[in-house]
């Protein structure tokens, strides 16, 4: 067998049972990028629905790769480096993505959704860097500074009942503000909210 081929199975074989949960939580923020990506193509909303539904899979993905990691006492580097992978795609590009099929697609939205996207890259670097230290030896850190990124599931939750009531494009909700030479939609401002409240070194939720 090729040197290369050995590595892959090398590495596949150090995954453990959590990594596969967390492999499936990045798979369906995957392809609820696609799901954004055919809709801007055919314009089926039925599509964009099932994308976005698939955030809570993620979600609930997410969690149990926690739960299992602590169950099977399996926790490692690897299973959060790529949890933290997985989060950025599902919770972070995943909804940015959604939002800007939905029509949040003006110059200043875009500078709003790359800052959303950003925050939840540096709230999870941070957290990766920190958790050693705030959980004290144990091994369940106590609270998170910040929310965490999962949250934005609220955000797609409001992008989809926006899309089950037909309110997409021009329909967006709050309509859209012209400033300068580019466009805001007054609804991508949650995104700016959820970002600065996961950046947020003053805010401490307990971690259940």
């Amino acid at each position: 067998m090729p040197t290369d081929e050995r590595r892959h199975f090398s590495l596949i074989r150090s995954f453990h049972l959590a990594d596969w949960f967390t492999l499936a939580n990045a798979m369906c923020g995957t392809a609820a990028i696609f799901a954004a990506m055919r809709y801007l193509g055919d314009g089926a909303v039925g599509g964009l629905l099932a994308g976005m539904a698939l955030i809570p899979v993620a979600f609930v993905f997410d969690a149990l790769d926690g739960r299992i990691a602590r169950w099977r006492r399996s926790a490692s580097t690897l299973g959060r480096e790529l949890d933290s992978l997985a989060d950025v795609i599902s919770f972070g590009i995943a909804p940015a993505a959604l939002a800007w099929a939905c029509g949040l697609s003006g110059g200043w939205d875009w500078i709003v959704l790359g800052y959303f996207v950003g925050c939840g890259v540096s709230r999870l670097a941070r957290y990766n860097v920190t958790a050693e230290a705030l959980s004290g030896g144990s091994d369940k850190v106590p609270y998170f500074e910040g929310t965490p990124i999962p949250t934005s599931l609220v955000l797609v939750g409001v992008l989809a009942v926006a899309a089950w009531q037909g309110a997409l494009g021009d329909r967006i909700w709050f309509g859209a503000l012209a400033i300068g030479p580019w466009r805001l939609h007054p609804l991508v401002l949650m995104f700016a909210l959820s970002g600065s409240l996961m950046i947020s070194k003053t805010l401490r939720i307990p971690k259940p």
